[in-house]
């Protein structure tokens, strides 16, 4: 075997709650399963970042009361299939993966019973927490059920640099009349340079958000898009790219924006305010106040912001919350406030919007298949559908371990390994067709040639850099959280520009994880731009002037 040749059953990339939980569900049916991240440790995404919580069940609650809050913050743009999927499957998958599975420590009331949280576009407390750093605490449990897997090989420190598909990779040109299909990806490892052939029978991208193409965001360094960029040049359908939700409240010190702070704040009574003290949500959202739909609250703190000329808003916990209950709910965004010298139990915490979750993505059915045959897609890179125009709050993580767990039960069918279990919700005659079928198998690795070194030495950090800055300021001005026809269509023409010259610079260049990023955030950020631009109705996140 090449040294540059890696194989398995199933490749997944992305380590947060969709694809740990893709991944652990396949191994545990017994697939050869290849975790892929290119943090250089696995919990880096945004899962570990998650504050809030995850959706369950509160006290007289239904699944017909969850799907109609989520079709009230989706717009009504929401895929009615997917919406009913994760209503009635969300629960089970909770109690079945995270309380017994890979058991996570959240929060219990004074009986022992779970405790629930009421969040933004939530009809009652639905939402069960640990403290506010649910998702480190989930990304924990999962990582800790698939260390030591027998079935799992867990690659840190590896970028995917783009998917493998025979009819543009593979050396029989004739491929190019067959169906469109993905059997891999090349994958840098970063520590050495290398490029290797990843070739599997399937293939899931669970990259997560994009949130890094806009100047102002709650994600991580590696949210730049780079599953949905891999995807749409391998052929795969895109769509809703122009629903971006803008958190309402990222904390903000010098003009930079540092981590969330969660919506769970503003659900335990914490109000939006002026440096006076003077709430105003009351003036924008009557009927929710603070609690309204992430969008309408962002906008109005955008308003409010240009209308009084500050750069920043406040939120107060300190008239509303007591302080006891701060402390111990909140103790991890306390911490790092205090890291800037604020308080959040004696002072105003200066807080501005910022890009936090995308709600469109690769399309995929309700199994997590994408248009491109063997590609799979689960998490925030996916659109299922299920937050329509604008995801209600807490919905991605149950999203994302709901369609984990369908993607993994859809491909252990195609596998033919045991293909025994039911997915539940239904879904026809599915896995007898699948069982049908033939299994599925490797492509011939010597069809995927090797990958070409540039002769250039590694690209200069400082274009990178440059060259993201510019891209992340077009976004944020253009294609921000209040949009123009001429700011759209500008935005546009500076991004096919900057792309045409990046396009030159990357092929000219040795691989690293910056340049990839930078070519895979300024594909991501015109398909957004292009959506936007495509869109003339305001609808949800997506607000045309």
């Amino acid at each position: 075997m090449a040294d540059d040749l890696l194989t398995c059953d199933v490749l997944i990339i992305g380590t947060g709650i969709a694809g740990a939980t893709t991944a652990l569900e396949l191994a545990d049916a017994g697939a050869a399963v290849t975790l892929v991240t290119r943090g250089e440790k696995p919990h880096s995404s945004n899962t570990y970042l998650a504050q809030g919580g995850i959706i369950y069940v509160g006290r007289g609650d239904s699944v017909a009361l969850l799907a109609e809050d989520l079709r009230r913050a989706g717009a009504g743009h929401c895929n009615p299939a997917a919406v009913r999927i994760l209503a009635e499957q969300g629960p089970e998958a909770v109690r079945e993966v995270l309380l017994t599975r890979a058991p996570v420590a959240f929060d219990r009331d004074g009986e022992e019973a779970l405790s629930l949280a009421l969040e933004g576009g939530h009809s009652l407390p639905r939402i069960i927490h640990s403290a506010d750093a649910t998702g480190k605490s989930i990304e924990a449990a999962l990582l800790n059920a698939l260390e030591n897997h027998p079935e799992v090989t867990l690659l840190t420190g590896h970028t995917a640099v783009d998917l493998l598909t025979p009819d543009h990779h593979g050396r029989n040109r004739l491929a190019v009349y067959g169906r469109r299909s993905c059997v891999g990806a090349y994958l840098l490892e970063r520590a050495s340079g290398q490029v290797k052939r990843a070739i599997a029978r399937f293939t899931v991208l669970a990259t997560g958000g994009l949130g890094q193409i806009f100047l102002r965001t709650t994600n991580p360094r590696g949210a730049r898009g780079d599953g949905l960029a891999m995807a749409y040049r391998a052929g795969a359908r895109v769509i809703n790219a122009e629903f971006v939700q803008f958190h309402p409240t990222a904390f903000y010190h010098q003009g930079q924006v540092h981590f969330l702070v969660s919506e769970a704040v503003r659900g335990a009574g914490a109000r939006l305010a002026h440096r006076d003290g003077q709430p105003f949500m009351q003036n924008h959202a009557p009927e929710w106040k603070d609690l309204a739909p992430r969008d309408v609250v962002a906008r109005s703190i955008h308003r409010e912001m240009l209308s009084r000329g500050v750069s920043n808003v406040y939120l107060d916990l300190r008239s509303y919350i007591d302080q006891g209950e701060i402390l111990s709910h909140f103790p991890t965004i306390r911490a790092r406030a205090l890291g800037f010298g604020v308080d959040i139990a004696k002072d105003l915490v200066p807080v501005v919007p910022a890009a936090h979750y995308s709600c469109g993505g690769i399309w995929v059915d309700e199994w997590g298949r994408s248009t491109v045959d063997g590609l799979y897609s689960v998490g925030e890179v996916s659109c299922t559908g299920v937050h329509g125009a604008n995801r209600l709050a807490s919905a991605s993580l149950l999203e994302g371990l709901v369609w984990g767990r369908r993607a993994a039960r859809h491909i252990e069918a195609r596998l033919g390994a045991g293909g025994e279990r039911e997915a539940g919700g239904g879904g026809g005659n599915w896995l007898a067709e699948e069982r049908g079928r033939e299994p599925a198998e490797l492509h011939n690795a010597d069809d995927i040639p090797e990958w070409s070194y540039a002769e250039d030495g590694a690209a200069d950090p400082a274009l990178i850099s440059q060259d993201m800055r510019a891209l992340q300021q077009i976004m944020w001005n253009y294609v921000g959280l209040v949009r123009t026809t001429r700011r759209l269509a500008r935005a546009v023409r500076q991004l096919r520009t900057l792309e045409n010259e990046i396009e030159r610079f990357y092929r000219s260049q040795a691989l690293t994880d910056d340049l990839i990023g930078l070519r895979n955030a300024v594909r991501a950020a015109i398909i957004v731009a292009n959506a936007a631009w495509a869109n003339r109705h305001s609808v949800g996140c997506h607000y045309r002037e």
